[in-house]
């Protein structure tokens, strides 16, 4: 592979960053919505696996209920 000097590297850096399809404003925040949403869930979800879990082991291993 042919070594190229660092300002040939930054030029080429520069042209790709170029052609990148940036999204908009709007998508971003659609889209950030969209995974704080499905965090919650997620995190709402495991909360209440968890508990219910816990219920059981304390059940079963009888350490007062």
């Amino acid at each position: 592979m042919a070594k190229i000097s660092p300002i040939q590297f930054f030029r080429q850096v520069k042209q790709e960053v170029k052609k990148v399809s940036w999204p908009t404003r709007k998508e971003v925040i659609q889209t950030s919505m969209m995974v704080i949403v499905i965090v919650a869930i997620a995190a709402t979800f495991f909360f209440f696996v968890d508990q219910i879990l816990g219920w059981v082991v304390k059940l079963v291993f009888g350490l007062g209920v």
